[in-house]
């Protein structure tokens, strides 16, 4: 581990001096880790020019691993100290579901399990269970997720929200009021208002807008009055209840309320089958689906 360590803050200065200093030792001490790393290895680890260092290709390579390799341990060994008889939990949440969804919640499960620490990541889209020191993930999408097992939580109904004063200004009654007004698009949602359209039976070629990258942004855009968004019904319960977002389509001339449409997608919980017989995540995955079932 001493060996791993001096490489590791060697590669990241580019400098046996500057890792001295870090690690508290002498700069020929560090020279010496290195070089007992590289005959164990049986290949250089960097190039040495006069009083320089760089890493070479292979190098480079294996700094990557070793620094996400000594990340892991750091944080596993920071969870064991923080709760040593409970155990850590660490999860990658998407942005707003977790912040209007699962944090509200969250009482509920430390209250019935009070030995386990739970830890949140932000994580767009899916990623190497392998590669992060995540136990588990919310999902939002196809039941797909390469090397990972999937728990089913709940499907999605969105609806086209905005402003009061939005709605007033365009007045919109029908589905296709809403072709000529401003709207908001998601990043990861890009074709969201074409599926919308085609589920309320209106053709349309191009749709333009603004385009943002969370239903925050989204939701706090359609508040400003800048535009109409698809918001998932359930993450704006409180804008709604306070008038802060309107259902855009007060009228059902085309048959559609509301304009209320069900994503083809749904959320999961996904999680690396290694990590099945973990009691946190047993305990995590039990009361998740509970709570997900219970969600209007």
């Amino acid at each position: 581990m001493s060996l791993l360590r001096a490489f590791e803050a060697s590669a990241r200065h580019q400098s046996f001096t500057a890792a001295a200093d870090e690690l508290s030792l002498t700069q020929s001490a560090v020279s010496r880790q290195i070089r007992a790393l590289e005959e164990l290895l049986g290949s250089d680890l960097f190039v040495r020019e006069k009083q320089t260092v760089r890493l070479t290709l292979a190098g480079e390579a294996y700094a990557l691993e070793i620094r996400a390799a000594l990340k892991r341990i750091s944080s596993a060994t920071l969870g064991f100290r923080a709760n040593p008889k409970g155990g850590t939990l660490n999860i990658a949440i998407l942005p707003t579901f977790g912040t209007r969804w699962l944090a509200p919640r969250l009482p509920s499960f430390i209250a019935e399990n009070p030995g386990i620490t739970i830890n949140l990541t932000t994580r767009l889209a899916p990623f190497d269970f392998q590669s992060e020191t995540v136990d588990a993930a919310i999902h939002f999408g196809a039941a797909e997720w390469p090397g990972a097992e999937l728990d089913f939580l709940m499907k999605e109904t969105v609806i086209p929200a905005c402003s009061r004063a939005l709605r007033k200004e365009y007045g919109f009654r029908a589905a296709v009021d809403l072709v000529k007004a401003p709207l908001l698009h998601l990043e990861s949602r890009p074709d969201a208002w074409e599926r919308w359209f085609s589920a309320m039976g209106i053709a349309v070629d191009e749709v333009h807008g603004m385009l943002v990258d969370q239903f925050a942004l989204a939701a706090q855009a359609a508040i400003s009055g800048l535009g109409v968004a698809l918001l998932p019904r359930f993450l704006i319960e409180n804008e709604l209840e306070r008038g802060d977002l309107v259902e855009a389509m007060q009228g059902s001339e085309d048959g559609g309320a509301d304009g209320a449409m069900e994503s083809a997608e749904h959320y999961y919980l996904a999680w690396p089958q290694s990590r099945e017989s973990y009691p946190p995540l047993k305990a995590f995955r039990a009361w998740i689906g509970s709570a997900a079932k219970n969600t209007p």
